[in-house]
């Protein structure tokens, strides 16, 4: 098989490169209007005077502790993307309450883990503001009330886990009214659960003057949906992933979006079974292939170009000193399964990447875990650091593995943008309204 008779579908009809060439054709990156329309901090701060005023800051503070004893933070990634709106707001003379959830705790009060307290995070917050930081017992009730109504100007107050209450994911009336009584104005700066209509994501907006983007949030906007409502075209994604399954309505949305869609992962087997190809014993979901089916005759019918790879890295058991070797993808039968995009759907991939100027990336391309069966992601994630760095494209990595491949590559600093959502990533892309989006106010 080759490439053209892997897209043969697709190159049958015209694709919208004419859309991208002609005199009218967007070149330059514009910000969503998503993010313009609802008010951001820095429209806060012009706003209002925050000078001794309390702000309310959803946050997230989900960091990894130390399996050895539980308390050292290992990575502080999340803390340090609070940092700027948190200083935005002290450098205003506001007195800046954090909200967190960390783990899952359901409702029950843990003590330490990656359930418990928020207590790890507070030597580590201090550094990075510059200023001391107080940690209150609850996130709600009078103590907490009494504590915030102590704060003077330039203050930091950091509440308890917001999950200590099982209300927090239902978006409970009576705690979304609790932590509405601690300040005036609400900053959400929590993107990766912005998709999650939680009491302190998008319930306490209710009981608020102002509530506003933070800069994390803002930029995630700006990106996210700013480059899917107004992409510098050509637009292409590239999905990746075990289960087509997860990313179906990602696909589908793109679609009406995109000029190019590459696919890799696991997920390019149950559309090799609904093309009628062998595919041994890779992951396969066998009811999505007449999905897959109706994806290729979506992406026919709008002339887009859908490409999968045209060959893998196969072996013989799942895991990473397995025996393997590189087959196209007709070629695939007996126990072997496929773990990795091959070196020629990399060079195929390469080339289509070289043509287009908006890139959302979102899954890897094989099992990256393993280093062995990495390449097809890691050569993806240079790819993308290459066309932001000498053509200016804009690149996005659109959250979850796909964030860990492109760090775990060294090149987490040579994209336009990482997400910090996965979920929330996921559903920005779909189109959906995020809660936590919805809940600002207007502008």
């Amino acid at each position: 098989i080759n490439i053209t008779m892997l897209t043969s579908f697709a190159s049958r009809f015209a694709t919208r490169a004419a859309t991208a060439n002609n005199a009218f054709a967007r070149r330059f990156f514009h910000p969503s209007l998503v993010a313009a329309d609802k008010l951001t901090v820095e429209g806060l701060a012009e706003r209002v005077n925050l000078e001794g005023e309390n702000v309310l800051m959803r946050v997230d503070l989900n960091v990894p502790l130390s399996k050895e004893d539980d308390v050292t933070v290992t990575d502080d990634t999340r803390l340090r993307a609070i940092v700027p709106t948190a200083k935005f707001l002290l450098d205003q003379g506001a007195n800046v309450i954090l909200c967190s959830h960390f783990g899952r705790p359901k409702g029950e009060i843990i003590e330490t883990g990656k359930n418990g307290r928020l207590t790890p995070v507070v030597s580590h917050l201090e550094t990075l503001l510059g200023t001391q930081v107080t940690k209150a017992n609850d996130c709600t009730g009078a103590e907490v009330e009494d504590a915030a109504k102590a704060l003077t100007k330039g203050d930091v107050l950091l509440l308890e886990n917001t999950r200590f209450y099982a209300g927090e994911t239902k978006n409970d009336p009576e705690l979304s009214a609790g932590l509405g009584k601690l300040a005036d104005y609400f900053v959400m700066d929590a993107f990766g659960t912005a998709h999650r209509a939680h009491s302190s994501t998008a319930g306490v907006a209710e009981h608020m003057k102002l509530s506003a983007a933070g800069k994390l949030m803002e930029k995630e906007l700006k990106y996210l949906k700013g480059a899917v409502d107004s992409p510098n075209r050509p637009m292409m994604a590239i999905v990746g992933g075990a289960k087509v399954s997860t990313k179906i309505p990602v696909i589908e949305s793109l679609l009406d979006k995109c000029d190019t869609i590459l696919v890799g992962g696991g997920m390019i087997f149950t559309f090799y079974k609904a093309m009628g190809y062998g595919i041994g014993k890779s992951l396969v979901e066998e009811d999505m292939v007449d999905l897959c089916k109706d994806l290729m005759k979506k992406a026919e019918e709008k002339g887009v170009k859908l490409i999968l790879p045209s060959d893998v890295v196969l072996a013989d058991k799942f895991e990473n000193d397995a025996n393997s070797a590189i087959a196209k993808v007709t070629d695939i039968e007996g126990d072997w399964m496929g773990l990795d995009i091959g070196p020629e759907s990399i060079e195929t991939f390469a080339k289509e990447i070289e043509q287009a100027n908006t890139i959302v990336f979102n899954g890897p391309m094989g099992v990256f875990e393993m280093p062995n069966f990495a390449t097809g992601t890691i050569e993806v994630a240079k790819m993308l650091a290459k066309a932001t760095e000498e053509r200016g494209a804009t690149t996005i990595i659109g959250g979850g593995d796909s964030v860990a491949a492109v760090n775990q590559a060294g090149l987490g600093d040579k994209v336009s943008h990482i997400s910090t959502g996965g979920g929330a990533s996921l559903e920005l892309l779909e189109g959906k309204e995020l809660p936590g989006v919805a809940a600002l106010t207007e502008v």
